[in-house]
């Protein structure tokens, strides 16, 4: 076993132990990208240097990094209840935060089931999904459909239903009975839009196709993001999501979207079901649940969905489903603290508000070497850059090291595609400097 040591600066000089997750660890371990501190839109290197956080830690960090208001009720709370269990037992910031979500989901999302992450939410909507059917009597409704280019955690659950391959191919066949519809990507009928494409809402008619394949009494649940944000930031074309809806409704199939992402502002209102007028029956949510400060998830959940399992003796437990860490403590008073700063600066309206400047701005790279295509929707945009001869995804590898190394920006890879997804604390003067630095970026890689 190898021994720990540090630096005068607190650095690790012994980097082999960890095991990154999604991370080249080879090559990372070679020239690594050490972050030692955050605050507003900014980073701490190890080499004390100062960069710009141009993509909120991972889509997370919505309220901006260390956000006093934040860091003050995670102490407090720290020094006030540590943990309880979840199971059979509660406190009361959970039920505060559950209320308070609730409130802020449209039409009648008024549960919310606990979690830690996104992938442990997707796992949980499917699981609902599936019981809610077994209980309703219609226990052949087994079959889950996900979408092309979807991602929706790692859980076993969530890489079936998603369709990025490299996370699947090496896991064996996954769940039994999982079906995709087709991404509503197209280059050659969306290239540099700015918002939802106007072409692709034929898509969702694919839905149709699935369920005369299989039966709709053997599917439970479709699972969609309102914007596929890992492989690209890809918007659901206009009309999409409504025919989805139709379908769904058509086929008495549940409808799931995974707002992971897509949740606390980052399309302008707290929820993208909000801004395209679609009332899916359950939300995943994570993220910018706590700006990324304390891990959590959650589930939430139509009223009449809840009470089908609200039957039989009161004494039993309506699901058999939970984690150690459901509504921890920490993680609630970080919500709640995360939801007042949301709140008192109206980060979700100044989103909205900024929604064109920033498509304005990351539209400028159009014409510069490689770029093959622009989209922005919200506060997020995907930069596709054309593949190098060596191989695709490491134009994309050299522009995140060429970013962070001599540009002093942190920006996300999805392959060749670089992915903004800014704080919505950010100004039109740090747009500025982000799509400038990004110029500078692909102009070194192309």
């Amino acid at each position: 076993m190898s021994q720990v040591e540090h630096t005068a600066a607190g650095v690790p000089n012994d980097l082999e132990p960890y095991w990154m997750p999604f991370t080249a660890n080879r090559a990372f371990k070679a020239a690594p990208r050490l972050i030692v501190s955050a605050k507003g839109m900014r980073l701490g290197t190890a080499d004390g240097r100062t960069v710009i956080d141009a993509i909120a830690g991972m889509w997370c960090c919505n309220a901006g990094h260390n956000r006093d208001p934040i860091v003050a009720a995670i102490q407090r709370q720290a020094a006030e209840l540590d943990y309880v269990t979840a199971f059979q037992f509660g406190h009361p910031g959970a039920f505060e935060l559950a209320a308070r979500i609730a409130a802020l989901a449209p039409g009648d999302l008024d549960h919310v089931f606990f979690c830690n992450s996104g992938s442990e939410a997707v796992d949980t909507a499917l699981k609902i999904a599936l019981a809610f059917h077994a209980i309703r009597g219609e226990g052949s409704r087994t079959r889950l459909i996900g979408r092309e280019r979807g991602y929706h955690g790692v859980g076993f659950g969530g890489i079936s239903v998603g369709g990025i391959v490299a996370n699947r191919k090496l896991f064996g066949t996954l769940l039994a009975g999982v079906d995709h519809l087709p991404t509503t990507y197209s280059r050659d009928h969306q290239a540099f839009t700015k918002g939802e494409p106007e072409w692709g809402a034929h898509l969702a008619d694919e839905l149709e196709r699935i369920v005369a394949l299989h039966d709709a009494s053997t599917i439970a649940a479709v699972i969609v993001e309102p914007m596929a944000g890992s492989t690209g930031v890809l918007p659901a074309p206009k009309g999409y999501l409504q025919r989805l809806r139709e379908i769904c409704d058509r086929h008495r199939l549940l409808l799931i979207f995974d707002e992971v992402i897509t949740g606390f502002g980052r399309l302008g209102p707290c929820f993208a079901a909000e801004r395209y007028g679609v009332q899916p029956d359950m939300i995943t949510f994570a993220k910018g649940v706590t700006s990324g400060t304390v891990p959590m998830g959650g589930v939430l959940v139509r009223k009449g969905l809840y009470d089908t399992f609200m039957r039989g003796p009161e004494h039993l437990v309506e699901l058999f489903h939970g984690y150690t860490y459901s509504a921890h403590p920490l993680a609630c008073a970080a919500g709640l603290a995360t939801l007042d700063v949301y709140r008192d600066e109206d980060l979700f309206g100044r989103a909205a508000a900024l929604e064109p400047v920033f498509a304005d701005a990351v539209m400028s790279l159009k014409g510069l070497p490689g770029v093959l295509d622009i989209r922005t929707v919200g506060l997020a945009a995907g930069i596709d850059l054309a593949p190098h001869p060596d191989g695709p995804g490491k134009r994309g590898f050299a522009a995140m090291n060429e970013a962070f190394h001599r540009q002093d920006a942190v920006i996300r890879l999805a392959g060749d595609t670089i992915a903004l997804s800014p704080s919505l604390i950010v100004t039109a003067d740090e747009i500025g400097e982000i799509v400038d630095k990004v110029a500078r970026t692909i102009r070194a890689v192309g």
